[in-house]
């Protein structure tokens, strides 16, 4: 992969923000009441109102609050919370960070599951193993999270059996196996729900890529099964699945919302949630251009992981 191509798509990354940030930023300035009568509320007399909106600049034109905002980021300035009047960047990136912890290790569990459990009924096609297996991926995939989470909660968090928490969250800093317990349930409901849909694809391509060949081939040289499987057959498997899992990110980072919510997890869809029911535009604002640009990050990544397992495809 070429340095140049790095460069261009860190351009498109710089592009897609920009028109996120514009998409943003004007659905914000269509809602109903703005950001003066949210902070004093209906009530407010006209003086204090014209007050608010001079201090924040609200009663320029929309371009020139746009601008500034832009410039703002640029500087590494996202503006404050409607709601605390503190700075919505260092809040926004630390529920990011925890978020990323949930995604990763709801990630790292799907890996070390789903690619195992898909080779295996790949290579018990139709056998008993093969039915388990689809039949717990039918059940992943048609089970929404809400669902899922709701079940290990009422059901691994009750007090006559107290195996996790239904809630809180410790920082895994200062206590690392308190903190894994805190986020067993939320991870397992999401590695449940990912596990499906990754071994379902990984148990298809293996299917296909055994059959190739290429693989046919390399049996017939009198390689060890175990290097056909794992350097040949699994390799070549991998590439649509590394697709799917960047795109199980963006679920992740976007769709954990619901997850965290049922488990009172602090992440950043937590957090937006909480701006939508406080009317906070500057934190609204701020994640959703915070989200998109970590999903575009995953789908570059995606791409490095694509040419890094098969030296055939080149970026230029």
């Amino acid at each position: 992969m070429s340095l140049q191509y790095i460069g261009k798509r860190l351009f498109y990354l710089v592009v897609t923000a920009f028109v996120v940030s514009m998409i943003v930023f004007g659905i914000t300035q269509i809602l109903p009441a703005n950001a003066a009568v949210m902070m004093l509320g209906e009530y407010a007399t006209p003086d204090a109102l014209a007050a608010v909106e001079e201090r924040l600049g609200l009663n320029r034109p929309v371009a020139v609050q746009y601008l500034d905002w832009v410039w703002g980021i640029l500087q590494g300035d996202m503006g404050n919370s409607l709601r605390t009047d503190l700075p919505v960047g260092p809040v926004v990136f630390e529920a990011l960070g925890r978020s990323l912890i949930l995604a990763g290790f709801a990630l790292l569990s799907v890996i070390v599951i789903a690619i195992p459990l898909g080779v295996f009924a790949a290579l018990n096609r139709g056998k008993k193993g093969d039915l388990f297996a689809s039949f717990f991926s039918y059940v992943g995939i048609s089970m929404p999270e809400f669902v899922l989470a709701t079940l290990l909660l009422v059901v691994l968090s009750r007090p006559e059996i107290g195996l996790f928490p239904a809630s809180g969250y410790v920082p895994l800093s200062e206590d690392f196996f308190k903190g894994l317990w805190h986020i067993a349930l939320p991870v397992i409901t999401l590695a449940i729900i990912l596990t499906a849909h990754v071994m379902r694809m990984v148990r298809s391509e293996m299917i296909d890529t055994l059959q190739s060949e290429f693989v046919i081939a390399a049996k017939m040289r009198g390689l060890s099964k175990y290097t056909v499987l794992v350097h040949h057959a699994l390799r070549n498997s991998l590439l649509p699945t590394i697709t799917v899992l960047a795109l199980d990110v963006g679920y992740l980072i976007g769709g954990i919302i619901v997850v965290e919510e049922i488990f009172a997890f602090p992440g950043v869809g937590r957090l937006l949630i909480v701006a939508v029911q406080e009317r906070d535009l500057t934190m609204l604002q701020a994640g959703a251009l915070v989200m998109s640009v970590t999903y575009s990050l995953v789908n570059l990544f995606a791409d490095m992981a694509y040419a890094y397992l098969d030296r055939r495809i080149q970026y230029d």
